[in-house]
């Protein structure tokens, strides 16, 4: 590889980190062809974009963009390293859960996962990936929390109501 193909090739790489907020770091070393092929289809149809390059391109993108911000992850690449780029920080790790239940084995393996700033390093962490909330779902339940408390009121003093119509009622008839 020449020096302006891997200049190209880290050109690419900040572009991707600079757009996404997450992305995944996998080793997927143990794989065949035709499983890589396989998690890249799958990757596509679920608009998470896979990215395969040198581990020491992918540090000198990291390190140009953010050398204090992406430190954590340096400790990660090693090995063969596939990126998976998403908008949605769950996403890749529900690809990554379904295909290992799918091949019956622990590959590819999760070495690290950036989510809009926070590191989650090794492949212990996968599990708890697959259970991120999205910022929109997170927004929905405190919506549906700061609702809950003004519709026990709302219920209340519609109750008041048919309770004081009942009362004046019963009133009535005893007269």
């Amino acid at each position: 590889m020449t020096k302006e193909q891997k200049n190209e090739v880290i050109g690419a790489l900040k572009e991707k980190f600079s757009q996404y907020n997450n992305f995944y770091v996998t080793n997927t070393e143990s794989l065949s062809v035709a499983q890589v092929n396989k998690l890249r289809s799958i990757c596509f149809n679920k608009k998470v974009e896979m990215k395969v390059a040198k581990n020491t391109l992918i540090k000198k993108a990291l390190e140009s963009l953010d050398n204090n911000r992406y430190s954590n992850v340096f400790d990660s690449l090693n090995g063969v390293t596939a990126l998976l780029f998403s908008e949605n920080p769950k996403e890749p790790a529900l690809i990554l859960s379904d295909f290992r239940k799918g091949s019956k084995a622990e590959i590819p393996a999760l070495k690290a996962a950036f989510i809009d700033g926070d590191i989650f390093a090794g492949d212990d962490q996968l599990k708890t990936l697959t259970t991120l909330k999205s910022k929109n779902d997170l927004i929905g339940e405190i919506i549906g929390l700061l609702q809950s408390p003004a519709k026990n009121v709302i219920s209340a003093l519609n109750a008041g109501c048919k309770l004081a119509s009942l009362v004046k009622a019963l009133e009535e008839r005893a007269q």
